[in-house]
């Protein structure tokens, strides 16, 4: 009989937007109450399975794995990659601090980043994906969980986990994947193994030391050290100055002059401490719903000049923040 927890968010939580944002590995899915996790657990040990369901007391997984799963650290690895580790309470003030951050989490009600499963399947992800087509790498990745890995009935859907470290180093060749990318793969193995991919290890060092030991791991650059360091432990307060799809959104709802620098970047998000990367996954996931629903608005002053609508605070005026405001 599979057995089950329940986390009861702290803020708003929308099982149904983490769903339909997809993210490490999951396809984003529309129409589906049910969210299908099948991962290695934290310790790189085993495997497990969960549903995720949300109703007004809370969110349920029902954890699928061998017996002797520790369901306590497979809800908490479960909470890590939904952000239910968090208070959330928080990030509501942030958006009230901003007014076009609040406009934004208005459009996306209670969306949280959702996270790969943990840093060593985000290192996984980075050597498989690095200058291939997702979709395409995906279906290679799914294909080695089902034949190395575990695969789990969930709610009607079988779904494959990621093989163990162990079993990943025991995989000598894989249609799809390059020698010199297995390679590269049994390296990230090696350093689970070795506890340098243990989420809780890289939360303590802090995000630019955790970086830094990452790029030390070969096939690891700067770039997937941040997206392990960010998406893959759960810092809640890094800020992507250097994202161009994510400046381009915040040049776009803020009406800034382009190009923004960092540093007006840094000054723009200070309201959003001590979630500036919740901040950023939301503008990019939800930052195109604002910017559609103004440009439906908008309509023309007496005078014949534009006017916009959207962005508004508590008082119902406008109020975007422009280049001038945070210029040192």
């Amino acid at each position: 009989m599979p057995e089950t927890f329940t986390i009861v968010p702290r803020g708003p939580f929308s099982l149904a937007e983490a769903i339909a944002f997809g993210f490490g590995q999951r396809a984003a899915a529309t129409g589906d109450d049910v969210m299908r996790l099948a991962f290695c657990v934290d310790g790189y040990q085993h495997q497990a399975g969960v549903e995720v369901r949300q109703d007004e007391a809370g969110v349920h997984g029902t954890v699928h794995g061998p017996g002797g799963t520790d369901i306590g650290a497979v809800r908490r690895q479960v909470a890590r990659v939904l952000s239910l580790d968090h208070d959330a309470t928080g990030f509501v003030a942030a958006g009230e601090r901003d007014p076009v951050l609040g406009s934004v989490q208005r459009a996306a009600p209670g969306l949280r980043p959702p996270l790969f499963y943990s840093p060593y399947e985000a290192a996984a992800w980075a050597v498989l994906s690095m200058r291939r087509p997702p979709r395409q790498m995906m279906a290679v990745r799914d294909r080695l969980g089902r034949a190395h890995g575990a695969v789990f009935d969930l709610a009607g859907q079988r779904l494959a986990a990621l093989p163990a470290p162990a079993g990943l180093l025991a995989v000598t060749s894989f249609p799809g994947i390059p020698p010199d990318r297995m390679e590269r793969l049994h390296g990230i193995a090696r350093a689970a193994q070795e506890g340098r991919l243990d989420a809780s290890h890289l939360l303590a060092l802090g995000p630019e030391e955790a970086m830094a030991r990452l790029r030390e791991i070969p096939g690891i650059g700067p770039f997937y050290s941040a997206l392990i360091v960010i998406r893959g432990t759960g810092f809640a307060d890094v800020l992507p100055v250097g994202e161009p799809k994510f400046v381009t959104l915040v040049e776009r709802l803020y009406n800034l002059r382009m190009p923004v620098s960092n540093e007006e970047i840094r000054a723009l998000a200070e309201p959003w401490k001590p979630f500036r990367t919740w901040a950023a996954v939301l503008i990019r996931a939800a930052g195109r719903r604002v910017l559609s629903d103004e440009a439906a608005q908008s309509h023309t002053n007496p005078d014949g000049r534009p006017r916009r609508i959207g962005n508004t605070g508590a008082t119902g005026t406008v109020a975007p923040l422009r280049a001038e405001t945070v210029r040192s």
